[in-house]
């Protein structure tokens, strides 16, 4: 028989909050991103693991809390914690190949549409991993276009973040691609729901947990780790600026990579009759 679904069981309170979330993680992973594009090679690996972890905790963190506001009537929910965390997994490790791919090959076509494609994927790929880690007695069915349609507004959604990230515009730039990141993410999730359909089985309604009691543990240590990121973040001097610390050398055959430093004259000043004469300074060959 179908289930009764309530995905709004704490009114607009889930929804608000898995948005402040998405944007949260997007905000701290674009500039991190951002800023990987102004620092030498040796950094750019650092900050562009640190944006997708960031983005990857984000979207997974949006989505649980987003999930706290899901029931089924007459039949409690338990989460496969195995696989909830792969979910997190899956996000972070495609979000960084795409990170990673703009992050060395720039904002060209062919690379924000590879990193795109591949992080919009993996945000996808967190989503129905998630859902496939709820335990209920019933089974979940999926409108396959309303499916498709989810996935599209993820990948196009990850293409434009990256797209924006790789500017180097400033700090309100970023601000800014993470609150339309935040919004398609967020929009991809509830796409993703309306695509959604309960059939439980026969047998007694039973009483379990609500799904606060359940998610609140698990989301403590992504929680943990973002607030950590932005604190990264906030206290990195060239966040806010865009600015890049380091000057490349310019490494050219015959031009040397620093002027020749004058070296003291060897003359002294002698005043003789009003006027400034100089005299060499004795040294052993003019003995």
């Amino acid at each position: 028989m179908h289930g009764t679904v309530d995905g709004f069981s704490y009114g607009l309170v889930t929804p608000l909050v898995a948005y402040l979330m998405a944007c949260l993680g997007g905000a701290l992973g674009l500039r991190c991103t951002t800023r990987a594009l102004l620092v030498a090679q040796s950094w750019r690996p650092g900050w562009l693991a640190l944006g997708s972890a960031a983005i990857g905790s984000g979207i997974w963190t949006m989505h649980f809390i987003a999930m706290i506001g899901f029931t089924v009537d007459g039949a409690p929910i338990h989460y496969d914690k195995p696989m909830t965390y792969a979910s997190l997994g899956i996000a972070i490790v495609m979000v960084g190949v795409g990170i990673f791919i703009v992050g060395y090959r720039g904002a060209t076509g062919t690379a924000l549409f590879t990193g795109g494609t591949i992080t919009g994927l993996g945000i996808a790929s967190m989503h129905y991993l998630g859902m496939a880690g709820m335990r209920f007695n019933g089974a979940f069915e999926y409108n396959t276009l309303t499916v498709a349609t989810s996935v599209a507004i993820a990948m196009v959604a990850a293409t434009a973040a990256l797209w924006a990230a790789a500017q180097v515009r400033g700090f309100l730039w970023s601000v800014g691609a993470s609150l339309i990141m935040g919004l398609a993410v967020t929009g991809m999730h509830y796409t993703g729901m309306a695509a959604l359909s309960v059939h439980l089985h026969t047998g007694t309604p039973t009483a379990g947990d609500s799904p606060a009691a359940l998610l609140a543990p698990m989301l403590i240590g992504p929680l943990a780790f973002l607030c950590l990121a932005g604190v990264v973040v906030l206290f990195d001097p060239l966040m806010v600026v865009g600015k890049p610390d380091w000057t490349p050398a310019e490494h050219k055959p015959g031009v040397p990579a620093h002027p020749p430093a004058p070296y003291p004259s060897r003359r002294t000043p002698l005043r003789s009759r009003g006027k400034v004469t100089h005299r060499e300074s004795r040294t052993p060959q003019n003995r």
